[in-house]
């Protein structure tokens, strides 16, 4: 009888052994098939994005091509009209008519012009922002880059009773980018600048530009790598922006000014960004603005080409929707 028992036993913990082994089999299956599922769904959702993305590229660049092709189509007739309504006041300034009806119709043709130009302006602006902005960075001294734009704009600046300063290192800020690009981007804001201040009647018209070198601080912990950065700030006494259009003044088409074309500070940003950097506002109303622009010190970065993993990735999943569509 004893012994029976003590068989009875030994039987039950070899089944409750292999029971516990199967168990865990079955179950050290399961985890991982879910882990190969988790895997494979990640992978299938960042491959949707990215074709996702190429597709939005593609459609982008479709539009860009057809926007730019437009507008070159509709600068060639405005150039046509600014010519034949300068060859019109020309023939109205020399022909045999009274000088009242010469002066009304010469102030005719140049509003004619004055549209003419305006419009052709609005194109530029518009073919800029639309076209690929391809840059050509360069090691390069940012303080040689803000001078130069300084001595360029600074004439302009007179004319609207305006005082440009700049407060520059005294030592070379050397930095990848590109020059003729950045000089462009700042020269936006100048711009905006000084038309903003030339719409009030304050008596204090000032425009300083700042270049300042910002390094991470070792203390700081954040999820991004830090990197060494060049500051830029544009910062005028003007009107102010109101804070409820922070967050859409870099739009295409937001302006705040009439006759203005709304395409200043979204082309603006869009170099900034080329570059690998951002651009931010801080303004309140009746106390001036600062547009900080912000550049990596290293310069834009490089894509690596992965087009070889993304197509062995994708063959491969394709493969497996193909099973997974007959099974």
């Amino acid at each position: 009888m004893f012994e029976t028992a003590a068989k009875r036993a030994v039987l039950r913990s070899h089944f409750m052994d292999w029971g516990s082994f199967l168990f865990g089999a079955v179950t050290g299956g399961v985890l991982a098939v879910a882990v190969v599922a988790g895997v494979l769904t990640r992978r299938v959702v960042r491959l949707r994005a990215a074709e996702e993305r190429a597709r939005r590229q593609e459609r982008l660049a479709e539009l860009g091509a057809l926007t730019g092709g437009l507008a070159h189509e509709i600068k060639n007739p405005l150039s046509t009209i600014g010519l034949n309504v300068q060859l019109a006041s020309e023939s109205i300034s020399d022909s045999a008519l009274p000088e009242d009806e010469k002066a009304t119709l010469v102030r005719r043709v140049e509003t004619v012009s004055r549209e003419a130009t305006r419009l052709a302006n609005i194109l530029n602006d518009f073919l800029r922002f639309a076209g690929r902005i391809k840059l050509a960075p360069a090691d390069a001294d940012v303080r040689e880059t803000v001078e130069e734009l300084a001595d360029f704009y600074r004439p302009q600046c007179d004319i609207h009773r305006t005082l440009l300063r700049t407060d520059l290192p005294s030592t070379p800020v050397e930095a990848r980018f590109d020059p003729a690009l950045l000089k462009q981007a700042l020269l936006n804001l100048l711009i905006n600048a000084t038309q903003a201040m030339a719409a009030t009647d304050a008596p204090t018209r000032e425009i300083l530009v700042r270049v300042r070198v910002e390094t991470p601080d070792p203390t700081r912990v954040s999820r991004t790598p830090q990197t060494p950065e060049v500051v830029l700030h544009v910062i005028d006494t003007g009107p102010g922006i109101p804070s409820a259009k922070h967050a859409e003044i870099f739009r295409p088409y937001v302006t705040g000014r009439k006759g203005g074309s709304g395409l200043g500070l979204a082309v603006t940003r869009r170099i900034i960004e080329e570059h690998g950097g951002r651009i931010e506002l801080f303004s309140e109303e009746g106390k001036g603005s600062d547009f900080v622009v912000r550049l990596p010190v290293a310069g834009p970065l490089t894509p690596t080409d992965s087009s070889e993993n993304d197509d062995a990735r994708k063959t491969l999943l394709d493969r497996l929707f193909k099973r997974a569509s007959t099974s």
